[in-house]
């Protein structure tokens, strides 16, 4: 089966008819249930813009020579990682940037596993040869996937097999002849409910320890398989239209708990099971989080472009172009804006193939992009709310703008220097569903922790940053100064 449509997604997920919950109820079908439609129309039109872009979103098949996603492609020249990346942007644009969990992210992931899988080997042969396999299965048949990397906030101080009820975080219940079961709670599930199948993974950056072997597990099953369920947070989109809420009518996610249930999972669907070491080497060793990087800073570039358009538009539209501070405010973000650009650019052109024959991005590069992002980006947001002030305070929705007794005062009262009321208003509804809403604090927040905790990432980066060359610098300067010795005049 080829690259999939629109329709043959939304098909899919009512079919499926996985078990999803939300505000206390069963969801019947996430297609017309007013938390997950809208969301699920965008992403059937990225999966439609792959027939509308086929020069773009499509490549031949290496095994059937039909067209598959070109985000699944396992690039092995420069033009090819470039090509996977303007795919990538090309599906960013259709979002600004606002779906931090659109398919190409683990497309990416569930390639680089599935061609660098000799680590799966260590346990078991088999491992390996799933990993293969399911890459292809996923590519052939355009699988969409959630993941889940994270077990639930109990007791943090300490490890998963010394909790009070070390039975809560996903375990390994059984060993059987055709598979595992397994039972327990998993976080943070983007887009639960609404993909195909759920890659459940370890976590990118919190390590495995002594002891929690059992928690150790990597596997992918269909969203619908029996004792799997969804448990979704309140949903930001509150179905308003798109003009009140711009974004959150169309881009909101959704996060979910997903709990276990003596879930059966057969062993060609198990890539780890009961291994620490391998769990915590997953991420690294098969460069999966360099390819994964590759797509969110790709993403993020699209993300700051989208919101540089905003700040300069408000700027524009209330006339505060030549105050000092604003320039100095917009050319904060443009310096974010180019100095991402500068790190793509540098990960793809120094990129070069790994033993597996993958043409592999600078991970220096995307390593810095995705440790400083995140820290910045809750200043972008701060910028447009700066710069939006009481404007974003002072917002009327649509219908305000219709009402025959106060449509003419709203108008007038809410113009700007070059836009009239009504343009202005709609535009400050954008920045403030970006910045201000459940789905804009959403936003920051889920930026600011996207790879996890930015401290943590923060000493990993440190730890493993090559940090000799430059105390090296030091040293030989500070030699070079010992040996030019000039007396004072009291000294000759």
């Amino acid at each position: 089966m080829p690259a999939k449509t629109g329709q043959e997604y939304m098909e899919r997920l009512k079919r499926a008819k996985s078990s999803v919950y939300i505000h206390g109820e069963k969801v019947e079908d996430v297609t017309v249930h007013p938390a997950f439609c809208n969301v699920v129309r965008s992403m059937a039109a990225l999966y439609d813009r792959q027939y509308e872009k086929p020069e773009k979103m499509l490549y031949r098949s290496p095994t059937t020579g039909q067209f598959v996603g070109m985000t699944f492609i396992q690039p092995t020249t420069i033009d090819e990682l470039i090509a996977r990346r303007e795919a990538t942007q090309e599906w960013a644009r259709m979002s600004a940037g606002m779906m931090g969990r659109s398919p190409d992210y683990l497309n990416a992931e569930v390639m680089a596993m599935g061609v660098a899988n000799d680590l799966f080997a260590e346990d078991d042969p088999m491992f390996a040869e799933n990993a293969k396999n399911y890459y292809e299965y996923a590519r052939e048949n355009d699988i969409s996937l959630t993941h889940t990397l994270i077990h639930p906030q109990m007791n943090r101080a300490k490890a998963l097999h010394e909790q009070n009820d070390a039975d809560v975080p996903l375990h390994l219940v059984e060993r059987r002849k055709d598979g595992i079961i397994v039972s327990g709670i998993r976080l943070l599930a983007t887009q639960g409910g609404i993909t195909d199948e759920i890659l459940v993974f370890p976590s990118t950056v919190k390590k495995s320890t002594a002891g929690e072997d059992p928690y150790a597990l990597a596997f992918a099953i269909p969203n619908n398989t029996p004792g799997v369920k969804f448990i979704c947070r309140e949903a930001f989109d509150y179905g308003r239209s798109a003009w009140d809420h711009p974004l959150a009518s169309r881009f909101e996610e959704g996060d979910a708990i997903v709990s276990f249930e003596n879930v059966f999972v057969p062993w060609e669907r198990v890539f780890v099971c009961g291994n620490s070491s391998i769990c915590n080497r997953t991420f690294r060793e098969t460069n999966a989080v360099i390819h994964m990087s590759h797509q969110v800073v790709a993403k993020n570039i699209v993300k700051t472009e989208f919101l540089l358009g905003v700040t300069l538009c408000l700027i524009e539209a209330i006339g505060i172009g030549e105050f000092q501070h604003v320039k100095d405010k917009g050319a904060e973000i443009m310096l974010v804006l180019e100095t991402m650009k500068s790190h793509l650019y540098r990960a793809e052109h120094n990129a070069k193939r790994d033993r597996w024959g993958t043409m592999t991005p600078d991970f220096a590069a995307l390593d810095a992009a995705r440790n400083w992002y995140p820290r910045i980006y809750p200043r972008l947001s701060e910028i447009i709310r700066i710069l939006g002030a009481s404007g974003l305070m002072a917002i009327p929705t649509e219908a305000d703008f219709h009402h025959e007794e106060i449509g003419d005062i709203v108008r007038r009262a809410m113009q700007g220097a070059t836009v009239d009321g009504y343009e202005r208003v709609q535009l400050f509804r954008l920045a403030w569903d970006l910045t201000m809403s459940a789905f804009g604090a959403r936003q920051t927040h889920y930026e600011y922790y996207f790879f996890g905790d930015p401290v943590r990432m923060g000493m990993a980066y440190f730890d493993g940053y090559e940090k000799e060359p430059y105390q090296q610098f030091v040293r030989e300067f500070l030699r070079g100064a010992k040996s030019v010795f000039i007396p004072s005049d009291s000294q000759r």
